[in-house]
């Protein structure tokens, strides 16, 4: 009988993970301790980890090296080649199991061994992998995630450049915690109506001049 883990090899440092030391993305294997930002080498865990094209960054420098380049074309392109190799099957005993329990997070209903996708810890229909924003279909090399909630590139970019920053695309994940599986697209904050005018400049209004 083989267990999992001792078949499979650490993305990043290509030695065997043991079940005890396993942590899979996207249905890739990594140590735990290898589980770092392709920028600084920062440790990383599923909530404070961003991904673009199967490349893991912490949130931080994600969205520096965006507002270097203002695009995803220069710095996220990064171990492309390697990237190309990850496209591996689960190992045949988690194959076994996963799907009869599983539920995709968009639609929640079960999700079988040949429709489905993981990502970031969650199952997805292949048909439910859509872009949170413009609901177009996605694939592991084209989308990009922030706090669980999946963009495709062109949407998460224009996000981006919309407000300057992330606020509003960590807004939309919240609400999606909260109960919605598709965030809202957030409109422009309303601006203040002006005060109404006082008496006295009515009255100064309405005198004629003489």
């Amino acid at each position: 009988m083989s267990f999992t883990g001792t078949l499979d090899k650490c993305t990043a440092c290509d030695k065997t993970v043991y079940v005890v030391d396993l942590l899979t993305l996207e249905g890739i294997p990594y140590h735990k301790n290898c589980f770092k930002c392709s920028h600084c080498k920062g440790c990383l865990t599923m909530c404070t980890y961003s991904s673009m094209d199967g490349i893991l960054y912490c949130k931080t420098h994600f969205e520096q090296l965006f507002k270097e380049s203002g695009n995803f074309s220069k710095n996220f392109a990064k171990s492309s080649e390697k990237q190309n190799e990850l496209n591996r099957t689960p190992s045949k005993l988690s194959s076994m199991f996963s799907g009869t329990q599983d539920k995709c997070s968009v639609c929640t209903k079960t999700v079988y061994p040949l429709e489905k996708m993981t990502l970031e810890g969650e199952c997805f229909h292949k048909t439910c992998f859509r872009c949170a924003h413009a609901g177009c279909p996605l694939t592991h090399s084209n989308y990009a995630a922030l706090d669980g909630v999946l963009y495709c590139r062109v949407h998460f970019a224009q996000l981006f450049m919309e407000k300057g920053n992330y606020n509003h695309v960590l807004q939309a994940a919240a609400h999606r915690r909260t109960g919605s599986s598709t965030p809202p697209l957030l409109e422009e904050p309303s601006q203040e109506p002006a005060p109404p005018a006082s008496h006295e400049d009515q009255t100064e209004e309405e005198t004629p001049l003489e």
